[in-house]
């Protein structure tokens, strides 16, 4: 690479009007009018033409083209010695994006002592802005919720784009460079380029919350077809949709009331639901023998919307007073947690408000009388009861929702009620549903390192037997006999490894085991596996090509298993050997249990968010499905199914999921599209793909609902990735897609089978294919960690989620 140090002086136009610079700003270069005081040095970059221009906007800046190679870059420096920006709060840059469409633009920040700063900047097609990048690490986090408003926002009349996540670490005394970058660009780029300089970033920020949410929940600074402006207006949307509800529902195909195809071949009836292999494919089969692909939504729920207000009320433009009708919708929550889901988020306890249920009251309730509004509640309280407040609670009556609810899931071509899911839904017996295992209890965990949801359970842990024997048979109490019930998860989301492809990411539960004392009964586990293989240290050293002293050193906190190599193939098999011993001993502990308390219903595996090819052994050989949360524009993207295949096992897509960010809520989730235009083609395109895998049994939409723009309770996240929004209004456009794509399954599928029957029935159907096997070697019994079933998607990004 050839680094150009660039002209001190450029020529520049003086016919056109300058923007001037924000109050605060300290200007350190000018790129229209450049001095000496700042090095500036590109590398497979430029400036192209020796002088500025004129935007359409009257403002006059000068462009800078980065080249299409591996990571052109600008960088600016002093000429002598440091900045000292300790004083200020962010980094200036007035800048435009010269293309028609947006770019990811990198700023990285560089001190003396090798520390820095690293955001990457949406930067959108329009007008110039100026940037704004703290010099401090900080993300939307820090205000409570996953993703922050939409950039640029208004401030004294000019567009500021303030940088909401940056990471990493500065001495802001000694800044040493800043620098542009762009990644890999496919062609050339170019932005243009004004002022440069530093200034203070509070009223920015502040700016960019303050007030961004109505009274409705939603954005209070965006438009969008579906926006409510009014409380006649919800119950006018309300009316109109009841009607396309009914004339949708007359076009249903033929099915048996739990929704199986009729026009179909026939399957044995077993009176629950089962899965089969027909013409080398897989299928569900109902309760009574009808073939069921599960189109299913997951957290089909209206209790799971709540967003804290408690500290950072500037962000509502208005909330209910403690004496009117919607006050019945605070309460108060403590979600302060170690996991990873929660790190570093801040307004995670204290009063909610529900929006969601708020606005169930505005479009559904009948106005509440005077006398009748309630007093008001005490924080924290539940809502009022029906003799003290008639009208909040007529509101949401549950029968009412719930019947609404799967009317509308039957109308847009749903069968299924996916994890989390209100049980008044299920009970209605309208549509088949699952359930989580969620499993939690004293026994140990071990750190694969990101944890989001926690700790891995130690399935060597005689609590955790425990803790799985205690969670199942509550789960399945009173739903032993249920036909409507598709089957139960086996947790959620466990991390059963960490991101990354390198050797301490693969086998990541491997080496956390290793580090820890040997009170932990996977390490315990684990030693007496390598034991019996090496029988002493002498044995282990040579296979691992180390010097181990004595046995005793592998059982201190903190032992360091050496790397994998093609010298020492044996390193990772022993891993790979202890990893699926672990697995086989989790999987096999809540089988043995599900059989015993639920042997007619369907174990329908881990929820895959990542995995390792130990953990879907296991569960294959211990579950009656495979199932994996897949955050990818289609299946085959997220996971190798010709080995899927090859373990001849029925698979579950448990989660999936197509979000944008133009509709209100400020994240775009762990698949993102563009705008909402695009979400329905995204939603075709990933179910016709998942048609095409003769293993796959169905797929599970998350989520019902959009999440607080502001952030759910749980973890902060704020995503638009619902079939619904805050405001009980369905996405129209994209339910009507979705609903096009759901309808077209059974002519894909039925053509394809025939009505004879397999040489031998498949195993399947609650029989929990290989429960009864022992686990390969290791001690018996089980263990695991706490709070496994935490909910919610998002896996570390992918996640989720």
């Amino acid at each position: 690479m050839i680094r150009r140090s660039l002209p001190a002086v450029f020529a520049f136009l003086l016919a056109s009007p300058a923007i001037a610079a924000p109050a605060g700003q300290q200007t350190l270069f000018s790129f229209i009018k450049p001095t000496d005081v700042v090095k500036v040095e590109s590398e497979q970059a430029s400036f192209p033409e020796l002088t500025a221009e004129p935007t359409a906007e009257g403002e006059v800046l000068r462009r800078f083209t980065f080249n299409a190679a591996e990571h052109p870059s600008l960088r600016l420096a002093p000429q002598s010695g440091d900045w000292d920006w300790s004083q200020s709060g962010a980094v200036s840059l007035r800048v435009q994006n010269a293309m028609d469409w947006a770019i990811t633009l990198n700023v990285q920040i560089e001190s003396r002592d090798g520390k820095i700063l690293t955001s990457h900047i949406a930067l959108p097609a329009g007008p110039a802005q100026t940037l704004l990048v703290p010099l401090a690490a900080t993300s939307p986090l820090a205000r409570g919720m996953r993703a922050g408003p939409p950039m640029p926002v208004s401030l004294d009349g000019q567009r500021v784009l303030l940088a909401e996540t940056v990471s990493g670490e500065l001495s802001a005394a000694q800044v040493s460079a800043v620098i542009l970058s762009l990644d890999k660009p496919a062609a050339a780029q170019s932005i243009l380029l004004g002022r440069f300089g530093v200034q203070d970033a509070a009223s920015a920020q502040q700016a960019a919350y303050d007030g961004s949410i109505d009274a409705w929940g939603q954005y209070s600074r965006g438009q969008w077809p579906e926006k409510i402006s009014s409380d006649q207006q919800l119950r006018e949307s309300a009316k109109r949709e009841a009607e396309q509800l009914k004339a949708w529902l007359g076009k249903r195909p033929q099915q048996d009331r739990f929704g199986g195809w009729l026009n179909g071949p026939s399957f044995e009836a077993s009176g629950f639901f089962r899965t089969e292999k027909r013409d080398d494919r897989w299928f569900l089969v109902t309760p009574e023998g009808h073939p069921f692909y599960s189109l299913g939504v997951n957290a089909v729920s209206a209790w799971q919307s709540q967003t804290y207000v408690e500290g950072r009320e500037s962000l509502f433009q208005k909330l209910p007073k403690d004496d009117e009708a919607l006050a019945a919708y605070y309460g108060k929550r403590d979600s302060r947690s170690s996991t990873g889901a929660s790190r570093g988020r801040a307004f995670d306890h204290g009063r909610w408000f529900d929006f969601y249920r708020a606005n169930l009251q505005r479009s559904y309730a009948q106005p509440c009388p005077a006398a009748a509004a309630p007093s008001a509640a005490p924080a924290g309280a539940a809502p009022a009861t029906a003799e003290v407040a008639p009208c909040p609670k007529a509101a949401l009556d549950e029968q009412r929702w719930a019947q609404h609810s799967l009317d509308r899931l039957q109308a847009w071509g749903f069968n299924s009620l996916g994890n989390w899911s209100d049980n008044t839904l299920g009970a209605a017996q309208r549509m088949p549903y699952s359930l989580p295992l969620s499993i939690s209890g004293d026994y140990a965990t071990i750190s694969t390192g990101l944890d989001w949801w926690g700790g891995m359970p130690d399935p060597f842990d005689p609590r955790f037997a425990m803790a799985a024997e205690r969670a199942i048979a509550i789960a399945a109490r009173d739903r032993r006999e249920d036909p409507w019930l598709l089957g139960f998860f086996a947790d959620n989301e466990l991390a059963w490894a960490a991101p990354g492809n390198e050797p301490k990411a693969r086998y990541a539960l491997a080496y956390g085991t290793l580090r820890l004392t040997t009170d932990v009964p996977a390490k315990r586990a684990f030693l007496k596996q390598l034991r019996d293989k090496y029988r002493n240290q002498s044995g282990l050293s040579k296979a691992w090509g180390i010097e181990l002293g004595a046995w005793e050193l592998m059982e201190d906190p903190g032992f360091e298993a050496p790397l994998p190599s093609a010298e020492h193939p044996q390193i990772e098999e022993d891993l790979q050997n202890f990893q699926r011993l672990f697995a086989e001993t989790y999987f096999k502990t809540i089988a043995d249990s599900l059989k015993w308390h639920a042997p007619n219903h369907l174990l329908l595996g881990g929820r895959f968010a990542i995995s390792t090819p130990e953990a879907i052994a296991a569960c294959a050989k211990y579950c009656d499905v495979l199932s994996f949360n897949l955050y990818v524009p289609e299946p085959q993207q997220g996971q190798d199914f010709a080995a899927l295949r090859a373990l001849d096992k029925p698979v579950l897509i448990s989660e999936f999921h197509f979000g944008s960010r133009d509709r209100g809520p400020f994240w775009g989730g762990v698949s993102e599209v563009y705008k909402e235009e695009e979400r329905g083609p995204a939603y075709a395109k990933f179910l016709g793909k998942a048609l095409e895998e003769p293993v796959i049994v169905g797929v599970h939409w998350f989520q019902y609902l959009d999440q607080p723009a502001t952030g759910r309770l749980l973890d902060g996240e704020n995503g638009h990735f619902g079939l619904v929004g805050i405001t009980d209004r369905p996405w129209q456009g994209f339910v009507e897609a979705v609903r096009k794509a759901n309808l077209k399954v059974p002519e894909t599928l039925l053509g394809k089978l025939t009505n004879k029957a397999p040489a031998k029935p498949s195993e399947g159907g609650g029989e929990h294919a290989g429960a009864g096997d022992a686990a390969a070697g290791g001690p018996g019994g089980a263990g695991g960690p706490g709070d496994g079933g935490a909910g919610g998607h998002d896996g570390p990004g992918d996640g989720h989620e």
